[in-house]
């Protein structure tokens, strides 16, 4: 299935984006993750699952999410899809869909609130590049 007018390069380099940009927001905030999950380096390797697994797996979600905001963007017509309405449609998205299911998520479970900011801030990173890009680069 292909959105009408989908531009596969600018989703792809969405999602690849994206996917770079999580590996530097959770370098730089790792130690204070860890501490949100209250877990060691060490309790995350032994937990099963191969990081190469959680490496794909992250990339093919990103696609998905990249493919279905290319979508969304794609419903305003031609001549709408720019940079401005992919940044401002990713943080619609953000806040509507995944802020508040982290938020809602986190409380239920328990979790810091520390962890809610710090996936929270890295989701919204994530709809903002995507957005950024398949704006800029238009639809197909």
């Amino acid at each position: 299935m292909s959105f009408a007018g989908a531009n596969h390069l600018a989703i792809a380099l969405a999602a690849a984006a994206s996917f770079l940009f999580g590996g530097v927001w959770y370098g730089a905030l790792s130690q204070s993750w860890l501490k949100a999950i209250d877990k060691t380096e060490d309790q995350i390797r032994k937990a099963g699952r191969s990081m190469p697994f959680l490496f794909a797996l992250t990339l093919v979600a990103q696609l998905v999410m990249a493919w279905v905001l290319a979508g969304i963007l794609g419903h305003f017509g031609a001549g709408q899809v720019t940079l401005r309405t992919g940044l401002i449609t990713g943080a619609l998205c953000w806040l509507g869909f995944i802020a508040t299911t982290l938020m809602v998520n986190d409380g239920y479970q328990g979790n810091r609130w520390s962890l809610t900011v710090i996936d929270a801030g890295h989701w919204l990173g994530v709809l903002l590049i995507q957005g950024a890009i398949i704006g800029w680069m238009g639809v197909g």
